[in-house]
């Protein structure tokens, strides 16, 4: 078998596959040209090449969002690496491992005006869980040794306790496409990582359910996550005490009997008056950053007696201001090994918060009824009408802020990219996350973030199960909803950056079916035909009136 000459490259792949890493995320270069080889001449990977690195890297993440597994993307050097960054901090805060790995010049050519060269060791050190440099050359034994163990060492760390990104930096000497004869029954030292099982002594156990079995008012709150049935069957369990409440983010991918999935809502009928009433008197949290404004303003100003966050990181996330104990264990471990120990109290604080939830849904359906052509009402059809076992994929800004407000158990799964919640990825998430999906992938995004992440589209290995849902407003329309730059004259220049986005124009350039609707009646009628899998993916396009849309949101929570 012939293989790229630089040994360095081959104990990587070798090492990569062994380890279980099935896909990688190529971009054409000069410099990591070995790479390419050794990494395209492996039958067991499944390869996607992609020539923008800032779409290749969202979509290697929207993979191993999806599927768990350690993801691959690699890029020669220079600013193709810097192109990273974003989905590398995204993964980084979301808790995805992503293998990034970035050809360099050799260390002696470093600021030497050498073209294609920056500094790129350790480069995302603040947002990447370890990095690693391997030599120019292997020269000896103990060289090689090294960069097994470097090797090794990285997918370890990337998979385990809380997963995420990390970067192997590989400097390559020229010649870079000369090839050698290798042996096939090669074998790399595999080094395995064993995780450490969190276990509560018995007094700790005591304490610890003894607190939550006394408190009279007790909210469990999870933030962003991936779909676990162990975790929600504890869940289910804890919700039934008359002290306890859950509150579950659309993106915690928990389903929760008796709990709050809609929490702003919720929140925007209970009146100032009555706050004090529903604020807990212990606060139990886990999961990532919140999406919900409300409930972060709601907590930091009636704050409980005491926090718990369940949060494996070292550093303490304070983000609610009263934190009293970082637990750091993983939600299932932590419930699992108090749910039997704790007791009900005499209290009507789960009871309060479920009839609150009655109320919001009636005066949420009875404003609907009367609500005209808007955003609320198109994404309160689209919500309803999505086919059963679905992904969902959800932009940031209003998408995931709308997608709050509605309940939609018949998806399998939700995401948004609420690590760092920028929209400039959103759509290459989505096109990864459908790649490894064989169920209809759903994404929903706003124009701008369509328009400022439209080389997504631009490769070939968009499946026709992907639907994108475009909300063409006109602009960034929740600018209009956010007090403040809302009363300013700069509004519409300067934040909502209004434009016309030809979206029917990218459908055709890209070869995507495209729909358009301008009302309630044509939406109702395309949307069974738009989510109908056919051999193309699909794009619809969704007018709403951009001056009436803030109008009816805050009519919604005033109502």
């Amino acid at each position: 078998m012939l293989d790229s000459d630089k040994e360095c490259c081959t104990i990587l792949v070798d090492l990569l596959v062994a380890k279980g890493v099935k896909r990688v995320v190529l971009s054409p270069g000069s410099r990591n040209a070995p790479l390419i080889i050794s990494f395209a001449r492996r039958k067991e990977l499944e390869k996607f090449v992609v020539l923008d690195e800032r779409s290749a890297a969202f979509m290697a993440m929207g993979m191993a969002q999806q599927t768990g597994d350690p993801v691959a993307v690699i890029c020669t050097s220079g600013t193709a690496l810097l192109n990273y960054a974003p989905a590398v901090a995204e993964a980084y805060y979301q808790h995805i491992p992503l293998i990034v790995i970035s050809a360099d010049r050799p260390e002696e050519w470093i600021d030497q005006e050498d073209s294609q060269t920056i500094r790129q060791k350790n480069l995302f050190a603040p947002i990447v869980k370890a990095s690693y440099s391997l030599p120019s050359d292997i020269l000896c034994n103990d060289e090689r040794w090294w960069v097994n163990r470097q090797i090794n060492e990285a997918v370890n760390v990337a998979m385990q306790s809380k997963p995420g990104p990390v970067h192997i930096n590989v400097p390559l000497r020229e010649p870079l496409y000369r090839l050698r004869k290798i042996c096939t029954e090669r074998s790399e030292r595999i080094i395995s990582s064993v995780s450490i099982n969190t276990c509560l002594d018995k007094k700790n156990i005591e304490d610890l359910a003894g607190i939550i079995s006394r408190s009279k008012k007790v909210m469990i709150l999870a933030s962003f996550g991936k779909p676990d049935s162990t975790l929600s069957s504890l869940l289910n369990q804890l919700s039934s005490f008359p002290q306890v409440i859950v509150l579950t983010e659309t993106i915690s991918n928990l389903h929760i009997d008796d709990s709050i999935p809609t929490i702003d809502r919720v929140l925007s009928v209970i009146s100032d008056e009555e706050k004090s009433r529903f604020s807990p008197d212990l606060l139990i949290t886990f999961g990532g950053s919140l999406v919900s404004r409300m409930i972060k303003q709601f907590l930091r100003k009636h704050t409980p007696l005491e926090h718990w966050s369940l949060d494996e990181n070292i550093h303490i996330a304070d983000t609610m201001q009263c934190i009293t104990r970082h637990i750091r264990m993983n939600p299932v471990d932590f419930f699992s090994q108090i749910v039997n120990h704790i007791y009900p109290s005499e209290s009507d604080y789960h009871r309060i918060w479920i009839d609150r939830k009655a109320e919001a849904e009636f005066r949420h359906e009875q404003y609907l009824s009367v609500s005209e052509w808007s955003d609320l009402k198109a994404f309160s059809l689209i919500f309803s009408t999505i086919p059963q076992g679905s992904v969902l994929q959800l932009s940031n800004s209003t998408p995931i802020r709308y997608a709050q407000l509605f309940e939609y158990n018949q998806v399998e799964r939700s995401d948004c990219n609420r690590g760092v919640s920028g929209i400039d990825g959103a759509t290459s998430t989505a096109v990864g996350a459908a790649c490894v999906r064989k169920e209809l992938t759903v994404f929903i995004t706003g124009d701008m973030g369509f328009l400022y992440d439209s080389n997504a589209l631009w490769n070939r290995y968009i499946p026709p199960t992907l639907k994108i849902i475009v909300m063409k407003n006109g602009g960034g329309g929740i600018f209009r909803f956010i007090q403040g730059p809302s009363e300013l004259p700069e509004l519409e220049e300067y934040f909502e950056t209004v434009q016309e986005v030809d979206v029917e124009g990218f459908a055709r350039l890209h070869g995507f079916d495209c729909y358009t609707v301008v009302s309630e009646s044509e939406l109702k009628k395309i949307l069974p035909v738009f989510f109908h899998i056919s051999d193309k993916p699909a794009i619809l396009s969704v007018e709403t009136p951009r001056t009436v849309n803030d109008r009816i949101l805050r009519g919604y929570f005033k109502r």
